[in-house]
Order: structure tokens, then C-alpha cells, then sequence
């Protein structure tokens, strides 16, 4: 009984649910399995699905990223502004990639170093940096000026589109990391136990530093993306996104006292978290219906933690 409980609250349970769903989904909604919808579906979720890679190592290692949808909307807003002034989208593109790097370091090394808890720090790293975004902006969207920029996120490859071509080389990537390296195992070593990965002589504050950066990194990623998509810089954009990351992963099973993580079920919980939205689109439910949905999946995302941590016998 406990085995069963254990596999149907774990990674396989999740996958078989999430399948189950799909199949009654696919049945009584209409034109859910066409084409043109299931890439509109992936193009959705391209967003929370890249940050969520590094969302999944934060959490793993016992930390939480507040800042992230406010770092998403300012690297878009850079990576628009800076291709405009410069005439050279290149350039944008790298200024955008260091504007988030440099948000994600800043993160680590005031949570690492200066010992500030992770959520007050993010929590006050989301108010400066959407600041700074409305503050350039002057709290306004920004167009784009070389159409050319429009092309990052509307190129297609093998009838593909590029955002969801990234965002599952992301998912690749961050898989490998977690599962094939020593930085991963480090990872969830410090989630586990940060003081017995301290006296085993893992260097916790660079490898949250480092975490903190990447996620930095992948919202840089995903603003150009999603800046490209809507063809402007706009400050406001990507509002409430942490919540809906940080639902997909716990969804997914990466837990929130850290130490459990698997890349399949983050990809899953982004799934659910996309198809919930798109269900309800294609049924013509009003949008502020997905305010509730949003947060009654972080209720049972959490609720799923719970009986994960207490099926594994861990104590948070």
C-alpha cells in the first residue's frame, strides 16, 4: 500500500494523471488536438517553461525567485531599447543576456554573502527592477523600429517556431545539468542538507550564486523571446509569472524544502499549467476565471508537496 502510495504521488503518478487528463481533454473539447492549437499551446507556455528550468534548481536547493517576472519584463525592455538606439539587434540581445545575468548575480551574492533571506531579497529585487523597466520606459511599451527583431520569435524550423525549439533545448539542457553533473548533485545536495554538503566540502554560496545567475540568464531568455512575440519592450509584461512557475515545479514535483527535483515532471506541471489556460480559452471562459484557476493549482501544488514529503518520510 505504502509502495503504491509512494508511486502514485511520485514522478510516474504525475505522468499518468497528466496523460489521463489529456485523453478526457482531447475528448470533450473541441479542436483541442489540432495542429495550429497544440503549437499555440507550446508557443503559451514557452514563457513559464524556460524559467522554470532554473525556478527548478532554486527550489531544489531550498531557495525561492520572486524576481523573475519582473526580470523577464526588464530584459525585454532592454534587449528593445538598447536594438533601437544602437540600430543593431545583436547588441540588444547582449544587453539584455547581461542585464538578466547581472539581476540573477546581484540575487545570489546578497542571499549567499550577505546571509539576507532568498524570498525578502527577490521580493525586493521584483519591486527595483520593474521600477527601473516603467522608470526607462516612462511607463510606457516601446515598439520596435527594425522589423527583423520580429523574426526571433516568428521563425519557424520544420514548421516549428523557434520560442518552442529554445525552450525545449532548455529543458535538455537543464536536465543534463541536474541529472549528469556534479553542480546538479551538488544542488540537490545542499536542498537536502546545507550543513552536511558544507562539511562535505561543497561551496555552497558559489554554487547559489551560480543558480541565482542562471536564473537571471533564462528570464533574459525568455523576455527577448516573449518581447519578440508581442513585437514591443513592455514594462508590465510577465506580471504574476512566479507564481506560475513556482506552481509548475512543485506541480512537477520539485519540492519546496528542497532536495527533490526531476526535469520530466517540471515539463508536465508546465503542461498542466498551459492546458488549464488553454482549455478555458477555447470554452470562452472569461479571463478572470484564470485568476482562480491559477491559485486554486498552487493550492493543490502544494498540497501535492505535502503528501510527497510525507509519503518519502522526509520532515521539512
Amino acid at each position: 500500500m505504502n509502495r503504491l502510495k509512494r508511486v502514485v504521488l511520485g514522478e510516474q503518478g504525475l505522468v499518468i494523471l497528466f496523460l489521463l487528463a489529456l485523453v478526457i481533454v482531447s475528448i470533450t473539447v473541441p479542436n483541442f488536438m489540432t495542429q495550429r492549437n497544440i503549437l499555440g499551446l507550446l508557443q503559451s507556455v514557452v514563457t513559464i517553461g524556460i524559467v522554470a528550468c532554473t525556478m527548478m534548481l532554486c527550489l531544489a536547493s531550498r531557495d525561492f525567485d520572486l524576481s523573475v517576472g519582473s526580470t523577464v519584463a526588464f530584459s525585454g525592455m532592454i534587449a528593445v531599447m538598447v536594438s533601437n538606439h544602437m540600430e543593431n539587434i545583436g547588441l540588444g540581445l547582449l544587453a539584455a543576456l547581461l542585464a538578466g545575468v547581472m539581476v540573477g548575480a546581484i540575487n545570489g551574492v546578497v542571499i549567499a554573502k550577505l546571509r539576507i533571506n532568498a524570498l525578502i531579497t527577490t521580493l525586493a529585487t521584483m519591486q527595483i527592477v520593474r521600477g527601473l523597466a516603467l522608470i526607462a520606459s516612462d511607463g510606457r511599451a516601446v515598439g520596435v523600429d527594425d522589423p527583423a527583431y520580429f523574426d526571433i520569435a516568428q521563425t519557424a524550423l520544420f514548421g516549428i517556431p523557434v520560442p518552442i525549439i529554445v525552450m525545449v533545448l532548455t529543458f535538455l539542457l537543464f536536465g543534463f545539468v541536474l541529472n549528469r553533473t556534479v553542480f546538479g548533485r551538488n544542488t540537490l545536495a545542499i536542498g537536502g542538507n546545507p550543513d552536511a554538503s558544507r562539511l562535505a566540502g561543497v561551496n555552497v554560496g558559489t554554487i547559489r550564486i551560480w543558480i541565482f545567475t542562471l536564473q537571471g540568464l533564462a528570464c533574459a531568455v525568455a523576455g527577448i523571446l516573449l518581447s519578440s512575440r508581442i513585437t514591443s519592450g513592455q514594462p508590465n509584461a510577465a506580471q504574476g509569472l512566479e507564481l506560475s512557475v513556482i506552481s509548475a515545479c512543485v506541480l512537477g514535483g520539485v519540492s519546496l524544502a528542497g532536495g527533490r527535483a526531476a526535469i520530466s515532471g517540471v515539463l508536465v506541471g508546465v503542461l498542466i499549467m498551459g492546458i488549464a489556460e488553454n482549455v478555458m480559452n477555447l470554452m470562452n471562459i472569461q479571463a478572470f476565471y484564470q485568476y482562480v484557476v491559477r491559485g486554486v493549482i498552487l493550492l493543490l501544488a502544494v498540497l501535492l508537496d505535502n503528501l510527497r514529503t510525507r509519503a518519502t518520510g522526509k520532515r521539512t
